[in-house]
């Protein structure tokens, strides 16, 4: 039995000069139709970055990823395909130059109404060294060699939301989750002790009035904290939202995507770690 095909793409739009959406689709000239940006996943790729990835090679267009919209299980030559699609926004377009594999670029009219969306994200530090292991202040304890491979893949992984600013505790173990992403990308990285676990277990409300406050401004927000803070902020955030979150225990780099249009939360996806 052949392998599983992964591969990953994007629905990608954009807002023409009569503030009406459009969306890209792409000729592939060897067989002869159109379809969204998309294609297989590397090994050692996560999927979403592997969207993001397909997007700029197949259209030249530079995007900021949203919701997840879902996936396509089909049958090719080569076996049963799995494909998984995003919501994608044009930050930045290139020209188009055709090639042997995308000879066409064209943009189709929607309607809709311009709206825009903004990820605010809780994420959970990367794997540290545990607390029996450590002997030192528990806000010290470092990252293990897995929590170091993860931090340094989770650049490609959230660069595709084009975050605006990186808030994160001032635990060793979140500052170096983070630290690697935002110096990367030149993102502001505000280090802030509001979203600690030692200052939770003091005043559980200083952390959910912190990204309270964040989540009111027009920004790109990118939070990183700890596991008995992130479940109650998604909890308390989207409280009075009508949406579905699965709000089970986030392992170390996993976290919650929480998308919104001004101040109404339309839905929340979940991202798992990097895989070694």
């Amino acid at each position: 039995m052949n392998k599983l095909i992964i591969a990953a793409g994007a629905v990608v739009w954009r807002m023409n000069n009569l503030d009406q959406t459009e969306i890209a689709v792409i000729h592939r000239p060897k067989y002869n139709d159109w379809s969204f940006p998309k294609g297989k996943v590397d090994i050692g790729e996560s999927v979403i970055a592997c969207a993001h990835r397909e997007v700029l090679e197949e259209s030249n267009l530079d995007t900021q990823f949203g919701p997840f919209l879902g996936e396509v299980e089909y049958m090719t030559l080569d076996g049963a395909k799995k494909v998984y699609f995003w919501s994608a926004k044009v930050v930045k377009e290139y020209p188009f130059t055709p090639n042997s594999e995308v000879d066409k670029l064209e943009w189709h009219n929607i309607k809709s109404a311009n709206k825009l969306l903004k990820p605010f994200i809780l994420l959970r530090h990367a794997k540290a060294i545990t607390r029996e292991e450590w002997q030192g202040d528990d806000d010290d304890r470092p990252l293990d060699s897995l929590g170091i491979f993860q931090s340094d893949r989770l650049i490609p992984i959230y660069s595709v939301y084009k975050i605006d600013e990186v808030h994160t505790s001032d635990a060793l173990r979140c500052f170096d989750t983070v630290n690697q992403f935002a110096r990367k990308l030149q993102i502001k990285l505000e280090v802030n002790g509001k979203l600690s676990e030692s200052t939770y277990k003091k005043d559980k409300d200083r952390a959910i009035d912190y990204c309270k406050d964040l989540l009111k401004e027009e920004k790109n927000v990118l939070i990183c904290s700890h596991n008995p803070i992130l479940p109650k902020l998604l909890n308390k955030l989207t409280k009075k939202a009508e949406v579905e979150a699965d709000d089970e225990k986030l392992q170390p780099a996993d976290s919650w995507v929480i998308h919104r249009v001004g101040k109404e939360i339309i839905q929340v996806d979940r991202l798992d770690a990097p895989k070694a």
